[in-house]
């Protein structure tokens, strides 16, 4: 093969720091806008970002150039700087350490897309924790010791 393809969709997902509820209403917009913005400049095609209070999802095409960490360690660390940096809201904003990310295959990412839109009429009826729970479980994933839940 002459040529190299790479057409990887990752899900990933990241909390707030001690999953506090700093993802207010008034600046989620912003918050979502931005963490797109920075996906697209470091060349990962960017579906969706939405989350709620506590945490965010986000449906991207890797960028075959970069390991997964190091982008979404640069659009974590952006966004936080972006929020504290534009006094969105008035405490220090930040994000936990780690993240969670799983591939998508490309014959159900318009449901994991629509997952990820809807995740404030999830969560008005269980919490994150509840969610997240359920998300591991599907995934055949360990619920105990995940530092996402700390």
């Amino acid at each position: 093969m002459p040529k190299s393809f790479n057409r990887i969709w990752v899900h990933a997902i990241w909390a707030t720091k001690s999953r506090k509820p700093l993802i207010h209403s008034t600046m989620d917009n912003a918050l979502h806008d931005y963490i797109i913005k920075k996906f697209k400049e470091i060349g990962c095609p960017i579906r969706i970002s939405n989350g709620y209070h506590e945490h965010v999802h986000c449906l991207f095409l890797l960028n075959p150039k970069m390991p997964l960490d190091d982008i979404i360690q640069r659009v974590k660390g952006s966004s936080s700087h972006f929020v504290n940096s534009n006094n969105l809201i008035p405490e220090k904003f930040a994000w936990q350490r780690g993240y969670r990310s799983f591939s998508v295959s490309e014959s159900v990412c318009d449901k994991v897309f629509n997952y990820i839109s809807n995740q404030k009429e999830h969560l008005d009826k269980k919490s994150f924790i509840e969610e997240y729970k359920s998300f591991l479980r599907l995934h055949n994933l360990e619920v105990e010791g995940d530092s996402l839940l700390e």
